[in-house]
């Protein structure tokens, strides 16, 4: 039986960033330098298949600093934690390494700096992202106000409008984050933001990849966790670029066949946490039921990459 002919448009980039590679390695260097087990605080980055695969090699995952042992090392998530849980972990005399991506770390810093020149923080992020959650703890309970949504911004309420300053999550919707921000900047003037967008390079690079294949396509799937946000951002922003079937998908058997019937043109992509073998999975189930054609739909090259703790690359 002749398969369906199938354009396949593949988007680059996509899949892991520098800031995923990096933590995924922290664990896998640890491992290596103390043994198993080696704890986890939070996933160490939102993805099953990776987080499986190191629970195996010996890390154990936990939510909160105090369901770690004293003497084990504990690496922290590649989305940041609060400035107490360091703090917690040294009163404990722990051993403990920041997998925080690096870029995380800088809107880290430019929140206590603008903290310490007396502005009013508001964090434009997801409430309970842990990203959002480490952002915000970085400054005393109270002192960073979250909006995260064009409406929100009209409701907020701050202590002086012409001492203020902005951050927002690395990974969220570009053009989402620039319509709230331009709020406000409507209803603060005086508003102070970043030096240089907080938005990472890779979810920017990501969306501005699948806008460029979305026109293309009847349907397209991006791979990636139901809690990764840069993965479900780019369903939207695929959508909103004339995709009109845009679904995540964790793996090949999450993929749903039935809504696919009478394709001739499919978009992948995948997000910053979602491996390349999970995208190759999906590569192959298409292969298997349709006479496949890739096109690669390329907007930027990536060549980043972050240094691990010195402390990984010192002899035991």
């Amino acid at each position: 039986m002749t398969k369906p002919l199938l354009t396949l448009y593949l988007a680059a980039p996509r899949g892991f960033c520098a800031g995923v590679d990096r933590a995924i390695k922290i664990v896998e260097m640890a491992l290596d330098k103390w043994g198993a087990p080696v704890y986890v605080r939070h996933e160490i980055v939102h993805n099953k298949f990776v987080v499986d695969g190191l629970r195996e090699k010996g890390a154990v995952f936990v939510e909160e600093l105090s369901d770690c042992p004293d003497d084990r090392p504990v690496i922290f998530s590649a989305h940041g934690v609060p400035k107490s849980v360091p703090q917690a972990a040294q009163a404990r005399e722990m051993i403990y390494v920041d997998a925080t991506c690096p870029l995380v770390s800088k809107v880290h810093i430019e929140a206590q700096r603008h903290a310490d020149n007396g502005l009013q923080m508001i964090m434009i992020g997801h409430e309970g992202h842990p990203e959002t959650v480490g952002t915000m703890g970085q400054l005393p309970d109270g002192d960073v106000l979250l909006v995260e949504t064009v409406e929100d911004v009209a409701q907020v309420s701050v202590r002086d409008p012409d001492r203020l300053a902005f951050v927002t999550q690395t990974t969220l919707s570009v053009d989402d984050t620039a319509d709230i921000v331009a709020a406000l900047q409507a209803r603060f003037p005086a508003i102070v933001g970043p030096h240089k967008e907080d938005i990472c390079y890779a979810t920017t690079n990501r969306q501005e990849a699948v806008k460029a294949m979305a026109p293309k396509c009847d349907a397209m799937l991006v791979v990636g966790a139901p809690n990764s946000s840069n993965s479900k951002r780019l369903v939207e922003v695929g959508a909103r670029a004339g995709c009109s079937y845009a679904q995540l998908v964790q793996r090949a058997d999450d993929i749903d066949w039935r809504s696919l019937e009478g394709i001739t043109s499919m978009g992948i992509t995948a997000g910053a946490s979602a491996p390349e073998v999970l995208i190759n999975e999906v590569i192959d189930a298409f292969r298997a039921r349709y006479d496949v054609t890739v096109e690669v739909v390329e907007t930027a090259v990536e060549n980043v990459e972050f240094k691990v703790p010195r402390v990984l690359r010192e002899p035991a």
